[in-house]
């Protein structure tokens, strides 16, 4: 029998590209619901997720192969959380910084459950779990870059990039969230129409900018220069794992671009590493042309969480996140 989740997600990425999802991940025996007269928001938030995790491995090729491996395996992933970055600026049509996704977030049913402080990439990073099924639906790491605490000639360079930004929600979308907010759940007609507008606000939302405008903020910041780039795309995907020890073992005699070290948690309970990011080619204005450079796109990350007192530790750790951050650095290497 066809799941309502099933029937939300084919319909905003197709069959074939649902089917392929639902063979990678696991998802909890209550997302599995019977088709009925609503749309509930956990259903809308983890088909969210599942589209978003998809266009992820499409876009980095060492994330496609560890998940087609893991298939081939017999393995369903665990998808514990996606990132991405936000502006705290004017940022054109769209609602400034991390408003922009949090207008999504809180009617699917995602609350804050911390913040945490980024001072060396001058962010703050902001973890938002669901309230209904918080460890079985993937939590949003939402981080904000803070323009203020750089030169002035970097804020231009910001105001440069995110002014021609647009907005993917329409007046009708924002008030089908207002009524998700209201009544946890949507009608199916509205629910369909506004998936895949929720799936466009994960994307790049600015346009072609200025090749000397990105040299200005890579100069500053390896992380507004992402954004640049990338906008509110996911700049990475998150695989829940038992051992990562043994993980990073297996992968790296596959010779797969793996982070050095895994980052450790303050309290112990939680370990991660990441494959280093995708190099993408992207355009940009130059001396009236346009003209086409690699940079770093996103990465795809693993993280083992201990339980604590029979729940698991969702929690984050601002050092680990500062270490995961320079995966899209050109450096990445030697982290």
């Amino acid at each position: 029998m066809e799941s309502g989740l099933y029937r939300l997600l084919g319909s905003a990425i197709g069959v074939a590209a649902a089917s392929d999802t639902f063979a990678q991940l696991q998802v909890a025996p209550a997302l599995h619901r019977p088709v009925t007269d609503t749309v509930s928001r956990a259903e809308l938030a983890q088909s969210l997720n599942m589209a978003l995790f998809r266009d992820v491995t499409l876009r980095v090729p060492a994330a496609a192969a560890y998940v087609a491996e893991q298939r081939r395996a017999g393995q369903r992933l665990s998808f514990d959380h996606g990132a991405l970055r936000t502006v705290a600026w004017a940022s054109g049509a769209l609602p400034p910084g991390e408003a922009a996704i949090t207008r999504v977030l809180r009617p699917l049913g995602f609350a804050l459950a911390e913040t945490y402080p980024l001072p060396a990439l001058k962010m703050t990073g902001r973890a938002w779990c669901h309230e209904d099924l918080p460890e079985d639906i993937a939590q949003f790491f939402v981080s904000e870059l803070h323009p203020e605490r750089f030169s002035s000639g970097f804020q231009a360079a910001v105001t440069r990039v995110l002014s021609s930004s647009r907005d993917p929600l329409s007046p009708q979308d924002m008030a089908w969230l207002e009524q998700l907010a209201r009544d946890q759940a949507l009608p199916w007609a509205a629910a369909l129409a506004l998936l895949p507008h929720l799936i466009a606000c994960f994307d790049r939302q600015h346009g072609l900018i200025a090749l000397e405008d990105y040299q200005a903020l890579l100069l500053e910041s390896a992380e507004m220069a992402w954004i640049a780039t990338e906008g509110t795309a996911f700049n990475h995907a998150t695989d829940r794992v038992a051992d990562i020890e043994a993980l990073a073992s297996a992968q790296r005699a596959l010779a797969r671009p793996l982070k050095a070290r895994i980052e450790v948690s303050a309290s112990g309970r939680v370990r991660q590493t990441a494959f280093r990011a995708a190099q993408v080619q992207r355009q940009f204005l130059h001396q009236g042309q346009v003209l086409s450079m690699e940079v770093p796109g996103s990465f795809y990350e693993f993280i083992q969480r201990e339980r604590v007192g029979g729940e698991l530790d969702l929690g984050f750790d601002a050092g680990n996140a500062t270490g995961i951050f320079k995966m899209t650095a050109q450096a990445a290497e030697a982290c």
